[in-house]
């Protein structure tokens, strides 16, 4: 059989990856772009300046193919993946009439209210994405959620004008919709000329990001459940029936057209956290890093691995972007002492994530009446050993970390196999693509006293700061 290489596209909150893979899974280039920063030009609006989601797919395109040595002639297919929950509004010719509204803007807390005479379209990130890609005006079913006129029986719009109404919007306002899997529609010729691929190969549409992760991980039956370490943290289990009435979680669509991802409530800018951190140790974390011949990312996780678990007693509460039904709350770091470096700080963020998810899972696992035995983790935290052993530790169970750059790129690929029928089903593909790389089993010891200090102690923190941020919040808000 003559090669065939696939693209899969990750456009994330922070950066978009790119990868290039053979048809059993093996990376045969790696490309990547970061974002610009959020703006947020006055409280409660964060924005992506200019076209940056789009500047920033093509940049990362063009870096993959730059370490792609097979031939670009070769690459049969492309899966897009983007960022959820974020608005786009496109004039009528397909381009930004404002910059796009990022899932953390406050906006996007009610339906879309029609107010700039310039907005022909209401779409998401992946139809305007797709639509630079393609020029068609198609979006995936499975990246609409909250406040769109979605039936989710059909995976199309609805045919209730009520509906429409409720949403703010009407049906010409709308992309067409297509399934996971399916075409979004063919590479513009003079893109497909700028990469240097065949004319006419298919951009598949894909999901939501978080359940396009799920697909890439490889969780197949109800007793395992995948963490999400990125911008966003949450915990997804697959599942065949919609849960609507849910009050612990969120039922979400997935990347295999009719099922359902049940994601627990998350962490807002939970790796965000690790990163903003990492910034404000500043030049002293670098000139360290430098002089053990280490990476900073390394060079932090040595340190955190000396820190005994938990951390001495150091106790931090990851409410570092509030939500919007509790604004009031912020980061909290308790328990300080002569005992306490940058690195106890550190690694207390690390337990931080993995108690708050832990505890957002349990509380899902008791609504569903489910158990879980195994943790997949995926995202840009995975590459932290010392997080994966933390999570090993706190939830008391095996965690498995698998093969590659990124999950989302490889249910992207996953995604275009299915559509091009390279295997038979999207389960027989993932079995081809996906491997794991490393397991982590939990530290008896260890487990006993993380579960002491989440039961004593984490649960109860905002029982009694909660209160005191209200006065601190109308202040300083």
């Amino acid at each position: 059989m003559a090669e065939q290489y696939i693209m899969g596209i990750d456009n994330g909150s922070q950066s978009t990856k790119v990868i290039i893979f053979d048809t059993d899974g093996n990376e045969a280039a790696f490309g990547s772009c970061l974002l610009k920063e959020p703006l947020t030009p006055e409280p409660g609006v964060v924005v992506h300046p200019d076209d940056d989601l789009w500047d920033s797919v093509k940049s990362a395109v063009h870096n993959c193919l730059e370490h792609f040595t097979g031939s670009r002639k070769a690459i049969s297919g492309i899966g897009l993946c983007t960022i959820r929950s974020c608005r786009a509004l496109l004039k009528e010719d397909g381009s930004l009439a404002q910059p796009v509204i990022s899932w953390m803007d406050m906006r996007l807390s009610k339906p879309y209210e029609h107010e700039d005479p310039q907005v022909r379209y209401v779409t998401s990130t992946s139809g305007y994405l797709g639509f630079n890609m393609t020029g068609e005006l198609n979006d995936t079913a499975a990246n609409y959620e909250v406040f769109w006129p979605l039936d989710r029986e059909t995976l199309d719009w609805s045919e209730d004008d009520a509906v429409m109404a409720a949403n703010g919007l009407n049906r010409d306002m709308l992309f067409n919709l297509v399934k996971p899997g399916e075409a979004l529609g063919s590479i513009r010729n003079e893109l497909a000329a700028e990469f240097g691929l065949k004319e006419g190969i298919p951009v598949v549409a894909t999901a939501n990001d978080k359940a396009v992760e799920v697909l890439g991980s490889g969780i197949k039956d109800e007793t395992t459940i995948m963490i999400s370490l990125g911008t966003f943290i949450s915990s997804m289990l697959v599942r065949h029936e919609d849960f609507p009435d849910a009050a612990n979680f969120f039922p979400t669509l997935a990347a295999v057209p009719f099922q359902y991802v049940y994601e627990s409530n998350g962490i807002r800018r939970g790796m965000w956290t690790v990163s903003w951190f990492k910034k404000l140790l500043g030049e002293g974390l670098v000139e360290d890093a430098a002089a053990s011949e280490m990476s900073e990312e390394e060079y932090l996780n040595r340190q955190a691995e000396a820190v005994p678990p938990g951390s001495d007693g150091l106790i931090t509460i990851l409410d570092w972007l509030s939500s919007p039904d509790q604004p009031y709350r912020k980061g909290i770091m308790i328990g300080f002492d002569q005992r306490h470096t940058k690195y106890h700080m550190y690694r207390s963020i690390l337990e931080a994530i993995a108690f708050t998810i832990k505890n957002n899972i349990n509380d899902m696992l008791t609504e569903i009446n489910a158990d879980v035995e195994d943790i997949v983790v995926t995202g840009g935290g995975a590459k932290s050993d010392v997080l994966l052993q933390i999570l090993s530790d706190v939830f008391g169970l095996p965690v498995h970390k698998r093969k590659g750059s990124s999950s989302a790129c490889l249910g992207a690929a996953i995604s275009v196999c299915q559509h091009l029928a390279v295997y038979d089903s999207f389960a027989d593909a993932a079995d081809h693509l996906i491997q794991n790389e490393k397991s982590f089993s939990p530290d008896p010891a260890a487990s006993f006293l993380y579960n002491e200090i989440n039961h004593s102690v984490v649960k109860h923190v905002r029982t009694h700061t909660d209160e005191i941020l209200k006065r601190s919040y109308a202040i300083f808000k």
